[in-house]
């Protein structure tokens, strides 16, 4: 019995919680009209300067598909060696144009597929 009086003498020890005045409610105001405007002047979106590099194609077995080795000159930080960087990129070759040792520019596009946002933009030099 005494366990049972206990959590009665609680919640009667608690002074129970006053509920909060509601705040008065703001009428809404009408909605504005709608005018009818003259239609802005369309400007000619122009994109931001796009990254064009030049190298050499390594790879053209893959169908619209040419992979480009791009060689940089880089500066070790500390000793001062300057460096050839490569990296090969995939790039979009819409007419299978380029072949292996192919001399072409590319230039940097939105994204074709999972690797590939570079495109032929032309030929350069073909490989003899």
């Amino acid at each position: 019995m005494a366990d049972e009086k206990k959590p009665a003498a609680k919640a009667a020890a608690k002074p129970a919680a006053k509920a909060a005045p509601k705040a008065a409610a703001k009428p809404k105001a009408a909605p504005k009209p709608k005018v009818a405007r003259a239609p802005k002047e369309i400007k000619e979106v122009t994109r931001g300067q796009r990254k064009s590099r030049q190298g050499y194609v390594v790879s053209d077995k893959m169908d619209k598909t040419i992979v480009v080795l791009l060689e940089d000159r880089k500066k070790h930080p500390l000793y001062g060696k300057v460096m050839r960087v490569s990296k090969k990129v995939k790039a979009h070759d819409e007419l299978n144009s380029a072949g292996i040792g192919d001399l072409v520019v590319i230039d940097e596009t939105r994204p074709i597929a999972a690797t590939k946002n570079w495109r032929l933009v032309e030929i350069l030099e073909k490989a003899k």
